[in-house]
């Protein structure tokens, strides 16, 4: 959000509130890079996915730091302007689009969900053969496809 900030921020001829955007976009890409690599070397179920080699989250790097240098540079030979100690803040609330977004509320749980009836939920005692799966010795009888041929007369005119 801040790499896109900082650009819109430029656009605006706020080129030292862009670096500085960008500036945190960098150092919150670098934290969430190191989340993503401690992510992916956990055993576990889930360690097919490697979100830090996604495409999005690679280019997403090389586009921070590209775009922060071209700031860098520009603000040296144009702008030459301060670049703030704090980061700009952010405009979380949309004010573009077709319509308002809507804040989003929980539906209230219904009254049949009490702690007793969460409690009697209990997996171990499910029951251990699945009957829905065929047998090994079981044979399984194929379906008759039925034959659908290309009708001509759909009604459709091509004008």
């Amino acid at each position: 959000a801040y790499c896109y900030h900082g650009q819109t921020l430029l656009a605006s001829d706020k080129c030292g509130e862009a670096i500085r955007s960008l500036q945190e976009s960098e150092k919150f890409f670098a934290k969430a890079e190191a989340l993503c690599k401690e992510y992916g070397e956990t055993k576990g179920p889930g360690t097919t996915a490697k979100p830090s080699g996604h495409l999005f989250f690679r280019k997403l790097g090389s586009l921070i730091k590209n775009t922060l240098e071209k700031y860098q540079r520009e603000n040296g030979f144009i702008y030459f302007q301060k670049v703030p100690a704090e980061a700009p803040q952010l405009e979380l609330t949309a004010n573009y689009g077709l319509v308002e977004p809507v804040p989003f509320e929980f539906p209230a749980l219904n009254a049949h969900w009490t702690p007793e009836t969460v409690a009697a939920f209990d997996v171990t005692k499910r029951p251990k053969e699945d009957t829905a799966k065929p047998k090994p010795g079981e044979e399984v009888k194929p379906l008759k496809e039925p034959d659908i041929k290309p009708q001509k007369d759909s009604g459709c005119q091509i004008s």
